[in-house]
């Protein structure tokens, strides 16, 4: 199937997706923590089961890593593997705010090769083609230029006071939503310093790659998807002129995560 057409029919997925978690948020629905800080909902389970569903008829040969279905070892023997978040930014979603998003990314070879964020609650949908640029409701998205690190906007509540010379902006609980800001400009950089899970950032690297900016792990190293243990250290999304400096500024507590 060409890209651009499996593009579309990912996109009409995705989008039934969104509208199914849309139409049930701000209701009444069963939450609950599968461990300590990780909420979770009924919604999740429903979307993750249609997303399945609607993805496997699409591309039959496909292994599948999700958030919310136990992992199978059978996805690493395959070359192309769908890796979906059903609710990114689940917080949100239960609290009745505005930042989640479904997440679907296909990889192949152990990188992202098309993605779609599809953010209902905001009336945004991103994707992105490898090597075809990156859209947000069908506008081409260009990432931040800027090149000096002290004055980068950052999505985040707080900052630690070894970064205070960044400027805070508005942070959606979805992490995938804080990297796609990146490629639209809205921001400079984002980081995480802590070990996170491929199917939070697999569809919104993508998308801000294609758009222009730098991505990498918290080291600087690329990332790789469809592992055997599907995590990342970290994630560091930024304006390509401030990456490297990004990385620097990073380095101690990152190797201190990689020695953890």
């Amino acid at each position: 199937m060409p890209a651009a057409e499996l593009l579309t029919a990912v996109a009409q997925i995705a989008g039934e997706a969104a509208q199914m978690a849309l139409a049930r948020w701000r209701t009444d629905f069963r939450r609950w923590e599968k461990e300590p800080g990780s909420p979770v909902c009924e919604v999740d389970l429903d979307v993750d089961r249609m997303l399945r569903s609607r993805l496997a008829s699409l591309l039959p040969d496909a292994g599948w890593l999700s958030e919310e279905t136990a992992d199978a070892p059978d996805r690493l023997a395959r070359q192309r593997v769908w890796v979906v978040d059903p609710i990114d930014g689940t917080r949100d979603y239960i609290r009745g705010r505005e930042g989640w998003a479904v997440s679907v990314a296909l990889v192949e070879d152990g990188a992202v090769v098309l993605a779609v964020l599809d953010a209902p609650a905001r009336g945004e949908r991103w994707a992105a083609v490898h090597g075809q640029g990156a859209t947000r409701n069908d506008l081409a998205l260009a990432a931040s230029q800027r090149d000096t690190l002290p004055g980068a906007r950052v999505p985040a509540d707080a900052l630690p006071r070894a970064d205070r010379d960044f400027v805070v902006v508005a942070k959606p609980n979805s992490i995938a939503l804080r990297i796609a800001m990146v490629a639209a400009g809205e921001a400079d950089l984002v980081a995480t310093l802590r070990w996170g899970n491929e199917w939070d950032i697999a569809a919104a690297v993508l998308i801000a790659a294609e758009a222009g900016a730098t991505v990498s792990d918290a080291l600087g190293a690329p990332l790789i998807f469809n592992k055997p243990d599907p995590q990342a250290l970290g994630v560091l999304v930024s304006a390509p002129a401030i990456h490297a400096g990004a990385v620097a500024r990073l380095a101690d507590r990152a190797a201190a995560l990689a020695r953890g």
